[in-house]
């Protein structure tokens, strides 16, 4: 078989007229488009008195740098280091149990409101109970994450006292809904064709999620529980503030007493309890890959 001795062209093709383009052909669109997102967003900004040049302010510099001098040096004292080992394992074990609890919570809510597990709508439009059924459980998803965990930490504070228990179960009600919200359209985002033929052979939803959705969305739905996880973990920083305890409420001691060498050490902790939490996702992405 004779190959062509014609020479290949390798330079880029020209456009009309002979001349190749020397400027972005969209460039006048996206710069209209970047002008207009600015004007759109200047009264926002005004609406919310962001200054961003006082930052550059002679006293803004000097305070920073102020507040970043008194992070030096770090509390390492044996008793402080012993304090904040123990309240580090309080802080994990308040975002473990809340996930734990809110997990107990999302994966049902989860199962009444994805549509694909749904034996109605197999043939079409779902019948008017499941789908008012459907609705309850999404609206009541759309309440529990509605309601900040600093509030329900504030309600669970004079229910049962200071204390973690305010914490797990703030943490617990809030993340219940994200959860569910988020497990929901997960399952519907995929391939659901195994998952309805199991159904139309008389399988019923726990049998179909269990053999058909969970395999295929698993490292999907793993990967977000461990970052609601790490989301979690930076909770229980704020709601040590009211009184759930952890290492929030120690960062909260420390900074009324303008120790900057313990607010120092608490946020390289928590870096590192956020680093941990990121090495535990990649590694159960790849583990379910």
């Amino acid at each position: 078989m004779a190959l062509s001795s014609a020479p290949l062209n390798l330079r880029p093709e020209a456009t009309q007229g002979g001349r190749v383009p020397v400027r972005d052909p969209a460039f006048l669109a996206r710069l209209f488009w970047l002008s207009l997102a600015l004007v759109l967003l200047w009264p926002l900004g005004v609406a919310c008195e962001f200054k961003f040049w006082l930052l550059w302010a002679p006293e803004s510099r000097q305070a920073s740098a102020d507040f970043l001098r008194g992070f030096w040096p770090l509390a390492l004292q044996p008793e402080f280091v012993d304090m904040v080992l123990r309240e580090t394992w309080r802080t994990v074990a308040m975002a473990t149990a809340g996930i734990t609890l809110a997990l107990l919570l999302a994966v049902p809510l989860a199962l009444a409101a994805s549509r694909v597990l749904s034996l109605s709508a197999l043939s079409g439009r779902m019948s008017r109970g499941p789908a008012w059924v459907r609705w309850t459980v999404r609206s009541a998803l759309v309440v529990l994450r509605s309601i900040p965990e600093l509030i329900w930490a504030l309600v669970f504070v004079r229910v049962v006292g200071l204390g973690p228990t305010a914490g797990v179960l703030a943490i617990a009600l809030t993340y219940a809904g994200m959860l569910g919200k988020v497990y929901a359209e997960i399952l519907e985002s995929g391939d659901n064709h195994a998952a309805h033929t199991l159904m139309r052979n008389g399988s019923g939803r726990l049998q179909a999620f269990m053999y058909a959705l969970l395999p295929s969305h698993a490292a999907e739905l793993a990967s977000y529980t461990v970052y609601r996880w790490e989301c979690a973990v930076r909770s229980s920083v704020v709601l040590g503030f009211v009184g759930a305890g952890g290492l929030g409420q120690q960062l909260d001691n420390s900074m009324k007493m303008f120790n900057g060498g313990e607010v120092a050490t608490l946020l390289l902790v928590f870096i590192a309890l956020v680093a941990l939490a990121d090495r535990v996702s990649a590694w159960l992405r790849k583990a379910l890959a």
